[in-house]
């Protein structure tokens, strides 16, 4: 039996929708890839009464980010809301919580990446990041190789 690693998303875009629905429609194929079962335990969205592209199962939906930094299950965050402020502190703070990051934030990379990646070694953590996080790519990737 494999063990599980509980995610938590920020952001519901376009993107944050596809790796939503990757992780919750293709579990079995990313566990046999992984070895590992992904559970999308929340999402964080600015709207929550937002029409959307993909079904969510009810408790998954949250307006605060919070609500992932602070649970102790979650082991990864996928930050997926672009921008400088508020995707840093949220980054940071999920590190300093012990949590891994993946993000396909380019210009928060840019602009703050030497502090970022200081943090995630100060804290143990991993920060991952790819140029897209269509399909899930990243979280296999880094997974794989963590």
């Amino acid at each position: 039996m494999s063990h599980h690693i509980q995610v938590g998303l920020i952001g519901l875009g376009t993107v944050g929708t596809g790796v939503a629905r990757v992780l919750l429609e293709k579990a079995r194929a990313l566990e046999a890839r992984v070895g590992s079962r992904l559970v999308l335990r929340r999402i964080c969205d600015r709207d929550l009464r937002r029409k959307r592209a993909l079904r969510l199962p009810p408790g998954l939906l949250t307006a605060n980010a919070k609500d992932i930094l602070r649970d102790p299950d979650i082991q990864i965050v996928i930050e997926l809301i672009g921008g400088l402020e508020p995707a840093r502190t949220l980054i940071l703070e999920a590190m300093r919580r012990g949590k891994h990051v993946v993000t396909a934030n380019k210009a928060l990379l840019a602009q703050a990446g030497r502090e970022l990646f200081r943090a995630a070694e100060r804290a143990g953590v991993d920060l991952y990041f790819e140029a897209s996080v269509g399909g899930g790519i990243p979280i296999i990737k880094a997974l794989r190789e963590g």
